[in-house]
């Protein structure tokens, strides 16, 4: 039978830490994906969601049950990403290419986004994207969040992500447009 995420929460606030693994496994790839949509490949990704999982734990008892274990820890890790992208570079970046690789280019079917070319016009075009507009994107297409999970990870409204979402897919049209014509 398989452990539900409260089960191993309250196992863990019960007094057994070596329960809390179980969620690790559970999210750690997910976790690290979306800090990679956010930071880029590398370190900056992993330190952020080492440091994620390490607020999370020591803030288990805040975890209400009533909200997805899910939505709460990417709230927790979006936020992480926030802070190390301010602190680290200024403002958070996203490396498409990165973006691409795991999972927001890949396609079932073919697609014109197939071609190299294509591609690092795309790449270009999500990392010219203004970083509330760069986290939508990837919450909402690569991560593959409903507007109330990403509402629940990022704290911001609906109503807001959701402009957010158009104004992003917009500007990239039209960047990807204006490339196009050149």
């Amino acid at each position: 039978m398989t452990t539900t995420d409260a089960d191993a929460v309250r196992v863990v606030l019960e007094g057994d830490a070596d329960a809390f693994r179980i969620l690790v496994d559970r999210y750690y790839d997910r976790c690290l994906r979306l800090a990679t949509h956010l930071l880029g490949a590398g370190g900056d990704a992993e330190d952020a969601v080492q440091d994620a999982f390490l607020r999370a734990y020591r803030h288990l008892g805040a975890y209400q049950e009533r909200d997805r274990f899910s939505a709460w820890l990417f709230r927790i890790v979006v936020n992480q990403c926030r802070t190390l992208g301010a602190r680290r570079r200024g403002t958070m970046q996203l490396h498409a290419r990165a973006a691409l690789e795991h999972g927001l280019g890949e396609p079932a079917v073919e697609h014109p986004a197939d071609d190299d070319a294509t591609r690092e016009e795309l790449q270009r075009a999500l990392a010219r994207l203004e970083p509330d507009q760069r986290e939508a994107v990837v919450l909402k297409f690569s991560e593959d969040l409903t507007y109330d999970e990403m509402a629940a990870a990022t704290g911001v409204g609906v109503s807001a992500l959701k402009m957010r979402v158009q104004r992003a897919c917009r500007r990239l049209r039209a960047m990807l447009t204006e490339t196009n014509h050149v």
